[in-house]
């Protein structure tokens, strides 16, 4: 099954990922669009071990460790939009 396919009617973007100093945890950062975050997010997370597997054959020359993965909602582009209308008035 294909990365697209996990959660349909979603766009999901990975917009900043954060790795602990020990590459033990990764705190990855999605932007999504289509579907209720909190839903999509918590999909995401049941599909947190394949797609930590995926990553591990993906890099598994580059690092010693695949981190473990944290999924987390980005929402500073609604932050921008908010500045931005208060800016406005």
């Amino acid at each position: 099954m294909a990365g697209r396919d996990w959660v349909p009617g979603a766009m999901i973007t990975v917009t900043k990922v954060y790795v602990t100093s020990d590459l033990s945890i990764a705190r990855v950062y999605l932007s999504i669009f289509g579907k209720d975050a909190k839903e999509t997010i918590r999909q995401v997370e049941m599909k947190g071990k394949e797609i930590r597997k995926k990553l591990g054959i993906r890099v598994k020359d580059q690092l010693r460790q695949v981190p473990s993965l944290r999924f987390f909602i980005d929402d500073s582009l609604d932050y921008i939009e908010n500045i931005e209308n208060l800016l406005k008035q």
